[in-house]
């Protein structure tokens, strides 16, 4: 929808009101956004498009609650968000389960087969480093590099000032290049 068309507070006030149109149309402008957020904390697609019904289950049951204090509503989106994956990780077995769907499909053609095995080792190497990070550092890179948000944007939603963010930002991404070099991970290819 294009920003003109799209005033949020005003459809936020109807959807408070029991306007499902309106909420509907707030879902369809964060649902992609959420699921790409859950699914990189999850890693896994079923439990991802789980979890983001949920978050919105969660906001149409209580957006009649919801007050404005100066933070956009995505972030209200990503803290239900995080606090149902952090509920997800916290309950979870420790059996892993792959579902058949979340199999890698290598390409028919293109790179010799054992280099496109590496390299999915190596990524998913580095996503479990990433899993293994503190919830913040992690909400932080989802933002950054899957969403693709600004340092001022993340600040908002994490409730952080942007010289924060920034620091947090440096200080994730040299922990994680000392991790990689001490695995000897080349993430660069050859």
């Amino acid at each position: 929808m294009p920003e003109l068309e799209y005033n949020e507070e005003e459809i936020l006030a109807r959807a408070s009101q029991g306007d499902r149109d309106s909420f509907g149309q707030l879902y369809e402008r964060y649902v992609e956004r959420i699921f790409n957020y859950v699914y990189y904390r999850t890693g896994n697609t079923h439990d991802a498009e789980d979890l983001t019904a949920r978050v919105f289950q969660r906001a149409m049951n209580h957006i009649k609650n919801y007050t404005d204090r100066g933070v956009p509503f995505s972030a209200w989106l990503y803290r239900i968000a995080h606090n149902l994956v952090a509920n997800w990780h916290r309950d979870r077995s420790r059996k892993q389960e792959i579902p058949l769907d979340d199999l890698p499909i290598l390409p028919a053609r293109g790179d010799h087969p054992e280099k496109n095995l590496v390299r999915s080792q190596e990524q998913d190497a580095l996503l479990r480093m990433i899993r293994k990070l503190p919830s913040e550092r992690q909400n932080l890179l989802i933002l950054k590099f899957v969403e693709n948000m600004s340092n001022a944007e993340i600040g908002s939603i994490m409730g952080r000032s942007e010289g924060a963010v920034k620091s947090l930002y440096h200080r994730t991404l040299l922990a994680l290049r000392d991790q990689l070099e001490d695995q000897n991970l080349n993430l660069e290819g050859e």
